[in-house]
């Protein structure tokens, strides 16, 4: 994903020519050289991110039967590339496992007002809350903090030959996109998230976020709702 800076700019940056008007299952960038940097940035993505990570301990927040976000600690999601593929739809893999983008002003949630909160596509992990959503002006649903920071995790990204913050759901290391320091406040933060990345559960529909694991969390663990 593109800064601000980078995407304002004739709509050309680094990665290559981006073409805003043809929403497809090409990535942004199409030039050979870009393929070739997104390939083998996707290979690592897909098969190393969680590789020899099965059954570490994670602390993450889950809704519980209040809808409240509590701390549990939980085990890292870790599939084979086969099992992703089979529960995943082919964007949705290329995108969350193979840390692809998708076009600009494409995503179907970006244009999304509606009331909720945004979990990862690959385990279901609370995300963002709608009440940290903004209209970027980049092309892609962006957010000015998670629901917890737990809950997304950050990773150095060379690819491309730029410096680049990646972020990750923390549960399943499934890629989310990039976060850049040109939001608005609080924060001053712009958390640009894939579509293809996320699922939306709308206010009305919270319940059905709940998580087991979360009754199992200790009474005393500081409780947290996020703003819908």
């Amino acid at each position: 994903m593109y800064s601000r800076r980078e995407f304002m700019i004739g709509g050309v940056s680094l990665l290559g020519v981006v073409t805003l008007s043809a929403c497809g299952p090409a990535g942004a960038a199409d030039t050979p050289a870009a393929k070739d940097a997104k390939d083998a940035a996707g290979a690592q993505g897909a098969a190393g991110s969680s590789k020899g990570q099965e059954g570490k301990p994670v602390k993450v927040k889950v809704f519980n039967r209040d809808g409240q976000l509590v701390a549990v600690e939980t085990l890292k999601v870790v599939k084979t590339d086969a099992e992703w593929k089979k529960q995943l739809t082919p964007d949705q893999y290329r995108i969350a496992r193979g840390k692809d983008t998708e076009r600009p002003f494409c995503g179907n949630l970006l244009d999304n007002h509606k009331e909720g909160v945004y979990t990862c596509v690959c385990c279901g992990l609370p995300l963002f809350s709608s009440d940290s959503k903004f209209n970027s002006g980049t092309g892609w649903p962006s957010f000015f903090q998670p629901v917890a920071a737990e809950n997304v995790v950050e990773h150095q990204d060379l690819a491309f030959g730029m410096v680049r913050t990646e972020i990750l759901c923390g549960r399943c290391d499934g890629h989310l996109g990039h976060v850049f320091d040109d939001g608005p406040r609080p924060t001053g933060l712009r958390f640009c998230v894939n579509s293809e990345s996320l699922s939306f559960t709308p206010k009305e529909k919270l319940a059905s976020l709940t998580d087991p694991a979360a009754d199992a969390a200790p009474t005393t663990s500081p409780a947290t709702r996020p703003a819908t």
